[in-house]
């Protein structure tokens, strides 16, 4: 992806290292196995990091608002 995709921002990189961090931990033995893990680390993301998550994308939908929608 290129840098400044818009498919990923700073927080998604930093919730999917949180994620994947969690639940490959240990290998995951079945699929029940995966989707258990993958529920039990999102239960375990804290809120106050889940709040500045908000904060940061709605940060970054005021600068896209504030240049049409150009590259920030």
């Amino acid at each position: 992806w290129p840098p400044r995709s818009p498919d990923f921002t700073p927080p998604d990189f930093y919730i999917w290292g949180f994620l994947k961090d969690a639940v490959f931990h240990q290998s995951p033995t079945t699929r029940q196995d995966m989707m258990d893990r993958i529920r039990n680390a999102c239960r375990a993301i804290p809120a106050n990091v889940l709040l500045k998550l908000v904060e940061s994308f709605e940060k970054r939908v005021r600068v896209c608002r504030a240049v049409d929608g150009g590259v920030f």
